[in-house]
C-alpha cells in the first residue's frame, strides 16, 4: 500500500517512537523510508548587526542534531528484521510544518508519520503544533504517534 514514507525527526522521544513505527510500517510495505530534519529558520530578531559567528554556530549545532537523529532512525532501519532502505534528508530555513509538507510532495511520499509531544490547552495555542499544522496542510495522509 506505501511506496515512500517520510518521517520526520528531531531526536525527540516524541520522534524517536515515530521513527520506530515508520520503520515497522517499511518493513511490512517493502517502502522506502525517508528520514526528515527540518531546521527552522536562525532566530535573528533585526536589532543590531548580523552576527555571521551566530548563524554559523546555528547551522552547525542543527547540522549536528540532525545527524544525530538521523543515526538513530538507521540503527533502526538496520536491526530488529530486513533492511530497510533510507534516505536521510536535512531542509533548512523553512519551518517545520511547511518543511515537511514541502518535502513529502517533492518526494512523491504517500504517508507521513512524526510524533507529537501531546500538549494541550494553553502549552498548544502559545508554541503551536507542528503535528496540526501537517495534518492540516497535507494532501496525504499523515499518521501522527504520541
Amino acid at each position: 500500500m506505501f511506496k515512500k514514507i517520510l518521517v520526520a525527526t528531531d531526536g525527540s522521544a516524541a520522534s524517536s517512537h515515530a521513527a520506530a513505527l515508520a520503520v515497522n510500517l517499511a518493513r511490512v510495505h517493502g517502502a522506502q523510508l525517508t528520514a526528515l530534519y527540518v531546521a527552522d529558520p536562525y532566530p535573528y530578531l533585526g536589532i543590531g548587526e548580523v552576527n555571521p559567528l551566530g548563524y554559523e554556530a546555528y547551522a552547525a549545532a542543527a547540522q549536528q542534531t540532525a545527524a544525530k537523529a538521523h543515526a538513530e532512525v538507521q540503527a533502526l532501519a538496520t536491526t530488529g528484521g530486513a533492511a530497510v532502505p533510507l534516505e536521510a534528508l536535512l531542509v533548512e530555513d523553512v519551518a517545520a510544518a511547511s518543511g515537511i509538507v514541502e518535502s513529502a510532495k517533492q518526494l512523491g511520499a504517500d504517508l507521513i508519520v512524526l510524533g507529537s509531544h501531546g500538549r494541550s490547552g494553553i502549552a498548544r495555542l502559545m508554541l503551536g503544533s507542528v503535528a496540526a499544522r501537517v495534518v492540516a496542510e497535507s494532501a496525504i495522509p499523515v499518521l501522527v504517534s504520541r
